[in-house]
């Protein structure tokens, strides 16, 4: 199996040395680092290093532990993958695999949204986030239950991108989002800018409340994950590598290596975050085996959902998605009306979750974990996972 991975700061191997930058028109550019020639070569079919590229512009975080579960057990096979953390614009997932600079990229609904509404002919084809992974981070004491309370309000956000996922999510539970003041804080520093009282709310994921404990960013929060009913980020290609029948078979045997990953964490969530630490030692540090696990695990109840209801890992919820697609068209955020079943499918789940769950269940069970980290109590883990939450 070949592996290629690029660090946000160069720690590793750049297979294609090029700095890729999305211009405000949304296109992308290259400038090159010493290699003449083409951004992308001519490449071998169906392809040459398949690439995923991160929303967030760093791949050091645990979110895409399933990706590192797989490559440590080897369920990936022989395919050429790589992971790319891409630029902290957060519309950058999309416009690099619409240019064909990626071949996957991570969105938030309305990231993906923003594609379609812009004529990048894209498709979801694992939908990750079965619940809502976005909510809300107050200073302590100032958390709301009901969010119309945040009308006349400011909310931090990274990226002025991010608005696409806050406004939809605000306009779900009645609130006027013209009455909302935006600021962009910057990553990774919005939460901090919250803590120190530069604005009313910050936009927050789950994984992400745990890592801020870790840097002392004591928040509550109001969680989607509790009362919201759409969807979060989910995978995309293009259309056209969908409809090709070669390429159709890669995405199936990649995906199948994310399930197995899913699977695996799901059984041995402890056993996950060494593997991501193993991969990134500053994360370890900075998180450790505690805080590290109870990230990991509230991502694992965003991505299992309940799968009494669900096709398998990546079943797309064609009900919870138009939801969100006509809030959105109502709210004028995208000029067109947006079918869910013509720009979602399903049709890649059922192959991709078709493994031997048995086998996968046994591998996770007979890990063997460091000393530190059987020392961290799953159950008491568990049962505080929403403690922070207003209720």
């Amino acid at each position: 199996m070949s592996d290629k991975t690029i660090g946000q700061f160069g720690r590793a191997p750049v297979s294609r040395r090029y700095f890729l930058q999305v211009t405000g028109a949304g296109v992308v550019t290259a400038s090159a680092l010493g290699v003449p020639g083409m951004v992308r070569g001519a490449r071998a079919e169906p392809y040459d290093t398949f690439t995923w590229i991160s929303p967030r512009g760093t791949l050091e975080v645990l979110d895409d532990y399933p990706y590192w579960v797989a490559r440590k057990m080897g369920y990936f096979g022989e395919l050429d993958t790589e992971m790319q953390p891409g630029p902290s614009d957060g519309t950058a997932t999309v416009k690099f695999v619409d240019v064909g600079q990626a071949d996957m990229g991570f969105p938030s609904p309305g990231i993906f949204a923003f594609a379609i509404d812009n004529g990048m002919d894209l498709m979801s084809v694992w939908h990750m986030g079965a619940r809502d992974t976005f909510g809300f981070a107050f200073r302590k004491g100032e958390g709301v239950r009901d969010l119309k309370e945040l009308e006349g309000k400011t909310i931090l956000l990274g990226s002025a991108a991010w608005q696409s996922i806050t406004d939809p999510l605000l306009a779900a539970q009645g609130v006027d989002v013209s009455k909302i003041n935006y600021v962009e804080a910057g990553w990774p520093t919005w939460g901090t800018a919250l803590a120190a009282g530069q604005g009313d709310a910050a936009l927050s994921w789950e994984g992400l409340r745990a890592e801020w404990i870790s840097t002392g960013l004591d928040f509550e929060y109001w969680l989607g994950v509790l009362h919201s009913n759409f969807p979060a980020n989910t995978f995309v290609v293009r259309r056209a590598d969908v409809e090709d029948p070669e390429k159709r078979a890669f995405l199936e045997e990649y995906l199948r290596g994310w399930a197995k990953g899913m699977e695996f964490a799901y059984h041995n969530p402890r056993a996950a975050v060494e593997m991501v630490f193993e991969e990134f030692p500053t994360l370890a540090s900075n998180l450790g085996p505690e805080v590290g696990t109870m990230s990991i695990m509230q991502q694992i109840n965003v991505f299992r959902g309940d799968m009494e209801k669900r096709g398998g890992w990546g079943w797309h919820d064609m009900e919870s998605w138009q939801s969100f697609f006509d809030t959105i068209h109502e709210m004028g955020q995208i000029s067109e009306p947006i079918e869910a079943e013509n720009v979602l499918t399903n049709a890649l789940v059922e192959p991709a979750n078709n493994f031997d769950k048995a086998a996968v269940k046994a591998d996770a069970e007979g890990y063997e974990l460091s000393e530190e980290m059987q020392a961290v109590d799953l159950a008491a883990i568990e049962s505080s996972m929403f403690d922070a939450a207003v209720e």
